[in-house]
C-alpha cells in the first residue's frame, strides 16, 4: 500500500512514517499543501494521511481541490482541531474518517487498514484464490496452507493482483506501488519479483500481457 503523508510537524511526520515503514507501508512524506497536491499530480496513492493546519494551504481546501478533480483516493485526516464542528466538516467535504492528535499509533494503523479494506470492497484481512491465502495483517503468504518466504516488494505485488483478478495491472502501476520517490527503479525488477512468486508458488496463476502487463485469470 501506498501511502502520501502530509504533515509539517517534522517530529510527527517522521514518527508517523518510520511506523508506517516498518508496517511494511510504502510512504511519501511532504510537509506542506502545494508538495502534496503535486503529489497527487503525479502520483497513484492508496490512502492520504492529511494535516488540517499546514503552513500554506488549509487542509480542508486540499480536500476540497482532490474531491472536485474526481479524485476519491480515501482521505485520513489528523487534526488537533477536535471540535464536533471540524470533525463534520472535514466529513462533509469529503474526508473518509477523522482522527484527533494526540492518538495511538495503534488506532492509526486500524484505521488505515479499514480505509484500504473498504476503498477495495474487502470484507475480510485474507485474499484468497485457489490455494494461495494473503494475510494483508500479517503480511503473510500461504500455499496450500504452507507459508511462503515472500519479500515485501513481492507481497505488494500479489497483494494488488489478487485485489485485481482478471485486470490487467501494467508494469509501471506496480512500480509506483512499490518504490516511493528517494528509490532508484531498475528496469528488470518487476519482471524478477514476478519470477520469483512464479517460482515460490508453483502453480500457473500470473499471466503475462505482452506490451501490457500482468493478471492473475479466475
Amino acid at each position: 500500500m501506498r501511502i502520501l503523508l502530509t504533515e509539517d510537524n517534522f517530529i510527527v511526520g517522521k514518527s508517523i512514517k518510520q511506523i508506517l515503514e516498518n508496517k511494511k507501508y510504502l510512504v511519501d512524506w511532504v510537509q506542506d499543501g502545494e508538495s502534496c497536491e503535486t503529489a497527487l499530480e503525479t502520483t497513484k496513492f492508496d490512502i492520504i494521511i492529511l494535516d488540517i493546519n499546514l503552513p500554506d494551504i488549509s487542509g480542508i481546501e486540499i480536500i476540497k481541490k482532490i474531491r472536485a478533480k474526481k479524485n476519491y483516493t480515501p482521505i485520513l485526516v489528523v487534526s488537533a482541531r477536535n471540535s464536533i464542528e471540524n470533525k463534520i466538516e472535514g466529513l462533509d467535504l469529503g474526508a473518509d474518517d477523522y482522527l484527533t492528535k494526540p492518538f495511538d499509533y495503534e488506532e492509526l494503523l486500524a484505521r488505515i487498514k479499514s480505509l484500504h479494506r473498504r476503498n477495495k470492497g474487502i470484507a475480510e484481512n485474507i485474499l484468497t484464490f485457489k490455494n494461495i491465502e494473503l494475510d494483508v495483517n500479517q503480511h503473510l503468504v500461504k500455499f496450500q496452507k504452507k507459508i511462503v518466504e515472500v519479500s515485501p516488494k513481492e507481497f505488494t505485488i500479489l497483494k494488488i493482483l489478487l485485489e485485481n483478478v482478471d485486470r490487467p495491472i501494467s508494469k509501471s502501476q506496480l512500480e509506483e506501488a512499490i518504490y516511493s520517490w528517494n528509490n532508484s527503479i531498475e528496469s528488470n525488477a518487476i519482471e524478477v519479483f514476478i519470477h520469483n512468486l512464479r517460482k515460490k508458488i508453483p502453480i500457473e496463476f500470473i499471466t503475462t500481457i505482452r506490451g501490457i502487463g500482468y493478471r492473475i485469470e479466475s
